[in-house]
């Protein structure tokens, strides 16, 4: 059976380390993969600024959701505004994800409309310093 064409995939705008995100967010889960990178050729390169042989895109799945990181240069930066939630079936997945998604950036408290204390159904947000994108804890 032909697998089903995803009609939606996120493009995630990056400076220039759109390989350096695809790798680590690949390394994080099950059932993941790079595919074939493109890089700029030299009327690319001269459109877009970027150097001649450097990466555009870098398209990737996460446990079978597909992506593509794009190198277009420091014109868009992440916001809080987008984010991608993990549904995880047990405590120790959303452990898992959280240690790893939060490495090497700052967490802060989400913004929920409860006054109690987050609990590990959506708790806090990820801002990465050196990779993008917003990870809630659920």
């Amino acid at each position: 059976m032909a697998k089903a064409l995803q009609r939606i995939t996120p493009f995630l705008w990056f400076d220039d380390n759109a390989e350096e995100a695809a790798k680590f967010y690949v390394s994080i889960f099950k059932d993941s993969r790079i595919g074939t990178i493109t890089r700029y050729d030299e009327e690319g390169a001269k459109a877009a600024g970027r150097p001649k042989g450097s990466v555009m895109t870098v398209p990737f799945e996460l446990d079978g959701q597909p992506f593509t990181a794009l190198n277009g240069g420091p014109h868009f930066q992440f916001s809080g505004a987008i984010s991608f939630v993990v549904n995880c079936d047990t405590q120790e997945e959303v452990d898992h994800f959280w240690e790893k998604l939060s490495a090497g950036g700052r967490e802060i408290q989400c913004r929920g409309k409860s006054s109690r204390p987050c609990s590990s159904r959506c708790c806090r947000t990820r801002i990465p310093r050196r990779r993008s994108g917003s990870w809630r804890r659920c």
